[in-house]
């Protein structure tokens, strides 16, 4: 049993790599997925919960900027048994404000919350209680990379 986190700006292809490799295999919960509720974090706790505790594996498609957004989804992998594997999207400001450009409706986020995410992310470590790390960079012609995450030892 997997906690899939994936973690990186608002069109940076989380969505897109989520449904070309975990769609088909794990539970998947987003906050997309509940935009009108007024506490989604704690929706977003229930879901994977009720998911880890069926025994199945989950995978996490938001933002996850912050250690602290990440820290009560990664408790609950290791409070069920399930490895937490994160993947980090490569996409920085630019990449991702031009994707986000080219949707429409509510799937186009307001560029002031593509710059607030880039200022609020905090690079993933292992030592937060991710048992695996994975950097995923996107090509220009949309082709998938993912490598092991190299952390920064600062």
């Amino acid at each position: 049993m997997e906690l899939i986190i994936l973690m990186g700006l608002q069109g940076s292809g989380k969505s897109t790599f989520r449904r070309l490799q975990f769609d088909a295999t794990h539970f998947v919960v987003s906050k997309d997925q509940f935009r009108n509720n007024r506490r989604p974090q704690r929706r977003q706790m229930v879901l994977i919960e009720k998911g880890l505790m069926a025994g199945r594996s989950v995978v996490v498609d938001n933002t996850n900027p912050r250690r602290l957004d990440r820290q009560p989804l990664l408790e609950s992998g290791r409070r069920f048994g399930a490895r937490n594997i994160g993947y980090v999207f490569s996409s920085g400001l630019g990449a991702s404000s031009r994707r986000n450009a080219n949707r429409s409706g509510k799937a186009r986020v307001p560029d002031v919350a593509l710059w607030a995410t880039a200022r609020a992310f905090e690079r993933p470590s292992r030592s937060e209680g991710f048992d695996e790390l994975y950097l995923v960079v996107i090509a220009p012609d949309d082709g998938i990379d993912v490598q092991v995450y190299v952390e920064d030892h600062e």
